[in-house]
């Protein structure tokens, strides 16, 4: 990642998980590796093999996953400071089978409010092809205190 004032530091992110709840993140658990990440953008990626479904082809559930966690990501570093971001509404489409190498999902903010934060991502086969496409809103709160 590249450093500047207004990108998200990934490195406090992950210093700021609860000690005993470390080691079950899902995002370990489908590989997904941040590739960058700033106020404009937050792009990811994800192995397909060890995301498959029965069928051999990339699980529209990890397509989910890879999807809320970058908008999820991109909705974090918008929502201000003492704020946080949650997930209010995820909606993907499943636009190409993908059965090999790996998937980059590219997360847009495409409506930052005071109360919600819409973010568009787009998700992208080795070649380049569009193989899914999800929105997510989240709700910005408060940050509870502690």
């Amino acid at each position: 990642m590249t450093s500047s004032d207004d990108e998200f530091d990934h490195a406090k992110m992950i210093a700021a998980i609860a000690p005993e709840f470390a080691d079950q993140q899902l995002n370990d658990k489908i590989g997904l590796h941040i590739v960058s990440a700033s106020t404009e953008r937050v792009i990811g990626t994800i192995p397909v093999r060890g995301n498959l479904q029965p069928y051999g082809l990339l699980h529209g559930g990890a397509n989910a996953v890879l999807a809320e966690s970058l908008g999820s990501i991109a909705a974090a570093i918008n929502a201000g400071p003492g704020r946080v971001a949650v997930g209010l509404e995820l909606s993907c489409t499943h636009h190409r089978a993908v059965r090999e190498g790996t998937v980059t999902g590219v997360a847009t903010p495409v409506h930052v409010g005071r109360g919600t934060i819409t973010v568009e991502i787009v998700i992208t086969d080795d070649k380049d092809r569009r193989s899914c496409t999800a929105r997510l809103t989240c709700v910005t709160l408060q940050k509870p205190p502690g």
